[in-house]
């Protein structure tokens, strides 16, 4: 059975997973109430996390599936990309590992395992397909050939959406992180309330930015100049914030979907990452996808999030004989 380590970023994972990507254990340590104060992630807070739980995370994992380090045929890690010091930790822990245990050490890449997540959850085959990474560091679309021959069609050139759903929230005083409690907020608010712009929604380019959205927000809450912004002390005006900011960056999200889907002429779409657990994002998403005839994987909720699951990706790899030497490093760097 293949043992995959995650720790990407700020949550510590691990999978044991067999042959027909059947997950016999899985295990995951988050630490949202760690960074919550500083209204996002701290990497030197976070690798220190990983350090601590990295192994009781690996032991649970392997009593949920009853199974010992012995049954583990293989180990496969996230080292690309991610926070360097976060990726050491889950990097150092799989080299240990399979030498240890004589098994090969498998890399990566934890954006492309955030597409795969489809395959596991669908239980066939989805490949080819356009893939569409959605999260906190990343809006990447994908022409994916097959599972192992993925090209970047295009992706955001400042902030991911997700990481201008936390600023965003932090400007309305909403916790962190900020998709899930921007959803539950924008339930009760008018979409249509603001009309936040929408960046290159119309131009012939698969290319993305949020950082304009976020502060368009921030004037619409004070006037430009103003050195304190308040958090919004009216209900229904922070309900339509919300929800007028959601709508613009999921207007954008389909948008390109669709231009992209029109270049490759690929049939199917594979969807995953944090802001992919976005209510609405699926709702609109699915409705649009269904019109055009176009076959759509949205990752399950449990794995939009980082998780070691969706590195399953490693048995692609494995099969291809695609292995790693101990002198296996981290590439940090991210592919936005």
């Amino acid at each position: 059975m293949l043992l995959v380590i995650e720790s990407t970023c700020d949550e510590t994972a691990a999978a044991l997973i067999d042959e027909r990507l059947v997950v016999r254990g899985s295990s995951v340590a988050t630490q949202d109430a760690l960074h919550q104060r500083f209204g996002g992630v701290v990497p030197e807070i976070a690798s220190r996390a990983h350090v601590e739980r990295i192994l009781p995370v690996i032991d649970e994992c392997l009593r949920k599936a009853e199974a010992s380090l012995p049954d583990v045929s293989a180990v496969a890690v996230a080292n690309t990309p991610g926070l360097a010091g976060s990726l050491l930790v889950g990097v150092a822990a799989a080299k240990s590992l399979a030498l240890a245990l004589g098994v090969p050490l498998v890399a990566i890449n934890h954006i492309h395992a955030h597409v795969y997540a489809c395959r596991v959850a669908s239980r066939e085959d989805v490949f080819p397909c356009v893939g569409f990474v959605v999260s906190g560091g990343h809006s990447t679309l994908f022409d994916c050939a097959s599972p192992l021959d993925f090209r970047v069609l295009g992706g955001t050139i400042d902030d991911a959406a997700g990481e201008a759903f936390d600023k965003t929230a932090s400007l309305l005083g909403l916790s962190y992180p900020g998709g899930p409690a921007i959803e539950k907020v924008a339930r009760s608010g008018d979409p249509k309330a603001f009309r936040f712009p929408r960046t290159f929604i119309h131009e012939d380019r698969l290319e993305f930015s949020f950082s304009g959205l976020k502060t368009a927000v921030r004037y619409a809450i004070a006037p430009q100049g103003s050195e304190v912004v308040p958090p919004p002390a009216d209900s229904q005006l922070l309900a339509d914030l919300a929800a007028s900011f959601q709508q613009a960056v999921i207007d954008v999200l389909l948008a390109k979907v669709e231009l992209a889907l029109r270049r490759t002429g690929r049939d199917v779409l594979c969807v995953g990452g944090g802001v992919a657990a976005n209510g609405a994002f699926r709702e609109q998403l699915t409705v649009g996808m269904r019109r055009r005839g176009t076959r759509l994987h949205i990752a399950p909720r449990e794995l939009c999030t980082d998780n070691a699951v969706m590195g399953a990706i490693a048995w692609e790899r494995l099969r291809a004989g695609l292995v790693e030497s101990l002198e296996l490093d981290v590439v940090p760097g991210l592919e936005r």
